[in-house]
C-alpha cells in the first residue's frame, strides 16, 4: 500500500518553513508532509498529531533519522490542549492534509471503501467504538436524511435513508451499496460515494472538528505564521475558505474615525484555491478533487493611518 502526499510541494512551500521554527502537522498520515518539513529544520521542531495508531507506526518508521519531533496520538481537535501540555504556546506554521491516507482507503477491514465488501467501520480512530454500523442501524429516517443530504449533498438522502430502515440491520459496505444501486441506478460516478463521505464524516465528526482546530490554530501561529490547508471536499473547502476570509477582513461600520484602524489577524497568501498540477493528477487519481488555502498571522494588530 503506498502513500501518497498530495500537494506535497505547494503545501511545504505554502509554509514558508525557517530552520529554526516550531511547526505543527496535524494530519501526520503517511508522514511524507512532516519528512519534508523535518528535512528543513535545523533547530527546529515539529508536533505531529494522529488519531490512528497504524498510521503512527507507519510514519515513525519513515521519520526514524529525526530526532526533533514529537508524534502525538490524538484528534487534532485537542491541539492547543496537547500543546499547552508540553509547554508549546506559539507556533510558525500548522498543515492540515484532511484527506484519508492511502492505506486507510487500501485496508478493506477499515471499512472506508464501497469497491471491498467489509464490516461498515470508518473510525480513523480504532480505539473508539462508534462505527459507521452504529449510524445506519441505530439512526432513525430524519437522522439519516439530514447526514446523507448535509454531509454527502446526496439528492435521494431520503429515499436511501427510507430503504436503509426498511432493510435493517446492515452489517457491511456491500449491503449498504446495494441500496445505493438501486436508488442511484442513474447517477454519475459510484452510486456510494456521498452517501460513505456523509457516513466518514458523521462517525469521525470532521466538520466539527476542523472548525474547532482552525479556532486553535489563529490563537498558536506566531505573527508571520503560516496554515496550509488541504481539503477534499466541498463542505471542508467551504469551512476554511469562510475562515480565512472571515478573519482577513475588517468590516467598519459608516462614519468611522479610520485613523486607528484594526488590522485583521489573518492575510490570505493564495486568493484562489491552489490545485494539483497534470503531473501530480496523472500520478495519483486520488489528488483530483484536492484544494489548497494558505493563510498568514498579521505581523500588527492595529495599523495608524495619518
Amino acid at each position: 500500500m503506498t502513500h501518497y502526499s498530495v500537494l506535497l510541494n505547494e503545501s511545504i512551500e505554502g509554509l514558508n518553513i525557517k530552520p529554526d521554527g516550531i511547526y505543527v502537522d496535524l494530519t501526520l498520515g503517511g508522514g511524507g508532509h512532516s519528512f519534508e518539513i523535518l528535512k528543513r529544520l535545523t533547530t527546529g521542531h515539529l508536533y505531529a498529531f494522529d488519531q490512528d495508531l497504524y498510521a503512527i507506526g507507519r510514519a515513525e518508521e519513515r521519520l526514524k533519522e529525526f530526532k526533533n519531533k514529537t508524534i502525538i496520538h490524538s484528534n487534532f481537535k485537542n491541539m492547543k490542549a496537547k500543546l499547552l501540555e508540553l509547554g508549546v504556546t506559539k507556533v510558525d506554521g500548522i498543515l492540515m492534509d484532511l484527506g484519508l491516507s492511502s492505506f486507510q482507503i487500501d485496508d478493506e477491514s477499515r471499512g472506508f471503501s464501497y469497491l471491498k465488501d467489509h464490516e461498515l467501520d470508518m473510525r480513523m480512530d480504532r480505539t473508539l467504538e462508534f462505527t459507521a454500523k452504529d449510524v445506519v442501524n441505530t439512526y432513525d429516517l430524519l437522522d439519516l436524511t439530514r447526514i446523507f443530504r448535509e454531509y454527502g449533498e446526496e439528492k435521494n438522502a431520503y429515499q436511501i435513508a427510507k430503504m436503509i430502515v426498511k432493510k435493517r440491520p446492515l452489517e457491511t459496505t456491500f449491503d449498504l451499496v446495494k441500496i445505493t444501486d438501486v436508488i442511484n441506478r442513474d447517477s454519475k460516478g459510484h452510486s456510494a460515494k456521498r452517501v460513505f463521505q456523509a457516513l466518514r464524516i458523521e462517525v469521525n465528526q470532521e466538520l466539527e472538528v476542523l472548525d474547532t482546530v482552525l479556532e486553535q490554530s489563529l490563537e498558536f501561529l506566531n505573527p508571520g505564521g503560516r496554515l496550509s490547508c488541504i481539503t477534499f471536499h466541498s463542505l471542508e473547502d467551504k469551512l476554511v475558505k469562510h475562515f480565512m476570509k472571515e478573519h482577513s477582513e475588517i468590516k467598519l461600520p459608516k462614519n468611522v474615525d479610520i485613523r486607528n484602524v484594526p488590522k485583521p489577524p489573518l492575510s490570505i497568501i493564495s486568493r484562489k484555491a491552489i490545485l494539483p498540477t497534470e503531473n501530480e493528477l496523472l500520478e495519483n487519481k486520488r489528488s483530483h478533487s484536492a484544494k489548497l488555502r494558505v493563510a498568514e498571522k498579521s505581523w500588527f494588530l492595529f495599523s495608524s493611518w495619518y
